[in-house]
């Protein structure tokens, strides 16, 4: 037995000397970095730019819609012309068109450039997953997604707490972030060492048997999730969950990136945990789990009445992004034809654009008709429904 711990501790540690690991770990650090890190500052925006509540969510909504639009333009150019002619543009794209954010004073001039950080925003998650797949087989690639997984979520718990820092000096300061995905650019150029496609493959033919590939029942069930997850997380958590904690609570912003970042704590180590999960249970198995944990953490917060209470459902929601999200892309990779990688990985990342875009827009509609608590209340009702629906589509 301590022969076997001995060598998994020792495999893990290899895991983490890989270059091109660390590298994706970057690409992932800044994809999740668009949102997170300025949601906390969100109450402040309203009042600087006389922004209704209701509108706020448009903020993530155009920067997560390009990524519903060229979700799978993106998977075929990735699998046929290679990874880093899609990922260095997009990164300096995301890089410029962020950075440009925080120097400009219109809502709606605000939004015009957030939907162009979108556009380069749109390949990176679902690309730093692709690559895990491509570099990573059997045990190694599920380690390998809950560690990317992890990381990731220790990057969501951070930037929430150092964007609410920021914004109590001001709401545009937390805009200013991610110029740091410039250097992580040139870092994918100059360091990245994948195995790219060849591309030499008869177009129409490519694409004919790709559409086959994400017919299969079994994937849609998981695109399914995949959009479930972010119409939970950026509807009712993301977007709506400050200003809960602002209205309710009469928190700053500070204090709003603290708790923003809870549920990270909790992803970062259920998530780290992956490979042990995935020993005693099915990947199928911790995704129906994942939205039991969603139905329970959000049916709880109406009733919290302290803010410190508070942990109690992100924790709980938390738990489940750290077993559902990654338990989502390992079994995406593992389904998926290897020609087709990139092109399943990122209709999938359509999907969970199709989420976050439409998170805030529905979530925004339980607010006007109940207020902040009939936000939670659907988000519950949600979670339920695509319980059963997932479990039509793997129950083969």
């Amino acid at each position: 037995m301590n022969s076997i711990k001995t060598d998994k501790h020792r495999a893990d540690k290899n895991l983490f000397q890989d270059p091109n690991l660390l590298i994706i770990f970057a690409i992932s650090l800044i994809a999740i970095l668009g949102v997170s890190s300025v949601t906390p500052t969100f109450p402040r925006l309203r009042e600087a730019l006389n922004v209704p509540v209701e509108r706020i969510g448009l903020l993530i909504t155009v920067f997560t819609f390009p990524t519903l639009i060229l979700g799978p333009i993106i998977g075929v150019f990735a699998d046929r012309i290679g990874r880093k002619k899609i990922l260095v543009p997009s990164l300096l794209l995301f890089g410029i068109a962020g950075f440009a954010c925080a120097f400009v004073r219109d809502f709606n001039l605000l939004l015009g450039l957030r939907f162009l950080q979108g556009v380069g925003a749109a390949s990176l998650l679902s690309l730093s997953v692709t690559l895990v797949g491509d570099l990573y087989t059997g045990d190694k690639r599920v380690t390998a997604m809950g560690y990317n997984a992890s990381v990731s979520s220790i990057g969501t718990a951070l930037y929430p707490t150092i964007g609410g820092a920021l914004a109590t000096m001001g709401w545009y300061f937390p805009f200013m972030l991610p110029i740091v995905a410039i250097p992580v650019g040139l870092l994918v150029l100059f360091g990245l060492k994948n195995p790219e496609p060849q591309g030499q493959r008869n177009l129409k033919v490519y694409l004919q048997n790709a559409l086959k590939t994400v017919k299969n029942r079994q994937l849609f069930g998981l695109f399914i999730a995949s959009a479930a997850n972010f119409v939970l997380l950026y509807g009712a958590y993301v977007t709506y969950l400050p200003s809960l904690i602002a209205d309710k609570f009469g928190a700053e912003p500070f204090t709003i990136g603290l708790f923003l970042s809870s549920v990270s704590v909790a992803i970062a180590f259920t998530s780290s945990q992956l490979g042990n999960l995935a020993r005693r249970f099915s990947e199928t198995t911790l995704i129906r789990a994942s939205f039991v944990f969603y139905a329970v953490a959000l049916a709880i917060v109406p009733f919290v009445s302290s803010l410190w209470l508070l942990l109690i459902p992100t924790t709980i929601f938390g738990i489940g992004l750290g077993i559902g999200f990654p338990s989502i892309q390992t079994l995406l990779a593992t389904l998926a034809p290897k020609e087709y990688l990139a092109t399943v990985i990122s209709v999938n990342g359509t999907f969970f654009g199709l989420g976050q875009t439409l998170g805030p827009l529905l979530m925004g509609i339980a607010y006007g008709i109940g207020g902040i608590n009939s936000v939670f209340y659907a988000g519950v009702a949600f979670a339920l429904a695509t319980l059963v629906v997932f479990r039509y589509c793997t129950c083969l």
